[in-house]
């Protein structure tokens, strides 16, 4: 599972709940990378060799705990990508848990982040950026099918699993937003990353699968210019820019863009969600699927704005570092990190959990969980 890449299935492999330890069976290797509620680790599975990622998640040891997550809230993003086996998904391969933590053993993802890879190139033609674009689509698609929404659709997301290959393959990860849409069931959230997120999101208005198709359309514009449609200098101006709706191509940053390009960009930054293109539609619009030979030529002759966006990349990585760290300066403060904790200590000063002193409502975004109705 770690390894093939195989067409998709309408019956994925099941993946038992294990209650002994995760040593037992992998040999656990570095630390890939840690977050407010755990940290991955490559691990090699000792009856096979195969390398897999490790991502242990503390969950809530009882209900008026703060550290951790939600016991249910992991057990829901387990259940989603237990129902998931397609090539372009991350795979869960195996499932641990114990009373305060639960670990996952996913797929290995080598590459690294799309946008990291695109920025190392010299120069890439909108062609070769619709291999990408198509395979991410086809994921959505998949998805959506399942009546399965993401909500989480961002570059930092979409990886590669290899990268030194002719043809690397997209795998879409991180399933902790996702939702399983039930008929007759509506579902609001507050969640998401502010450049990313829909209107709809800001005005905590039901929510579906066109939720997704907006954060594809601000990821295609983002991959053809190297400037983010709604980007402000603040949160909170960024959410008044998306929901105005009010974006334009520059000619200085898409000179070079095809107009077929352009259009399949306005069939998603679309405000209301039903006038969204669907996945399937994305799929066979002229510029996935040209319909004659002077649209695919139109294609070959079109390139990314390289220099903007390797400018556009090296910001967003410059953010994410800057946010880490300061997320652990406020968890030293806090003394979670600094000093160990003495026995019947409240453990109530969790960063996710508490909203920073002075902190404007808008930041709720990033933290404030879903509600259905």
């Amino acid at each position: 599972m770690a390894e093939d890449g195989g067409a998709a299935s309408d019956s994925p492999q099941a993946v038992a709940l294990r209650a002994r330890s995760v040593e037992e069976l992998y040999e656990l290797l570095e630390t890939l990378g840690s977050g407010h509620f755990g940290v991955v680790r490559r691990c090699r599975e000792r009856s096979t060799g195969t390398f897999y990622a490790a991502k242990f998640v503390k969950t809530r040891r009882c209900r008026g705990s703060r550290r951790g997550l939600e016991r249910v809230q992991v057990e829901q993003e387990v259940a989603i990508l237990r129902d998931l086996q397609h090539p372009n998904i991350m795979q869960l391969h195996d499932l641990f848990t114990c009373r305060a933590e639960m670990v996952l053993v996913l797929e290995l993802m080598r590459g690294g982040e799309l946008f990291d890879f695109i920025a190392e190139k010299e120069m890439l033609l909108e062609e070769e950026a619709i291999e990408f674009l198509e395979q991410i689509l086809l994921g959505v698609q998949y998805l959506h099918g399942r009546h399965i929404a993401h909500f989480d659709l961002k570059p930092e997301n979409i990886m590669l699993q290899e990268k030194d290959v002719p043809k690397p393959q997209i795998k879409i990860i991180d399933f902790g937003l996702a939702q399983k849409l039930e008929d007759g069931v509506t579902f609001k959230s507050l969640c998401g990353t502010p450049q990313y997120i829909a209107p709809e999101v800001i005005n905590y208005e039901p929510l579906s699968s066109a939720t997704d198709m907006w954060s594809i359309g601000v990821i295609t514009y983002i991959l053809l210019s190297g400037l983010s449609p709604f980007q402000g200098e603040t949160d909170a101006e960024t959410l008044s820019n998306v929901l105005e709706g009010a974006y334009e191509f520059e000619e200085r940053y898409f000179s070079d863009t095809s107009e077929m390009a352009k259009d399949f960009i306005r069939q998603l930054l679309v405000k209301e969600p039903q006038e969204r293109m669907t996945a399937s539609e994305c799929l066979v619009h002229p510029w996935i699927k040209p319909l004659n030979r002077k649209q695919a030529a139109k294609r070959c002759r079109s390139s990314i704005n390289m220099k903007n966006f390797r400018k556009f990349n090296a910001r967003r990585k410059w953010k994410l570092s800057y946010n880490m760290v300061s997320a652990c300066n406020r968890l030293c403060r806090m003394r979670l990190l600094c000093s160990p904790r003495t026995e019947g200590e409240e453990l109530r000063c969790c960063e996710s959990d508490q909203e920073e002193e002075g902190s404007r409502p808008v930041t709720l975004l990033r933290r404030r969980r879903s509600s259905c109705s």
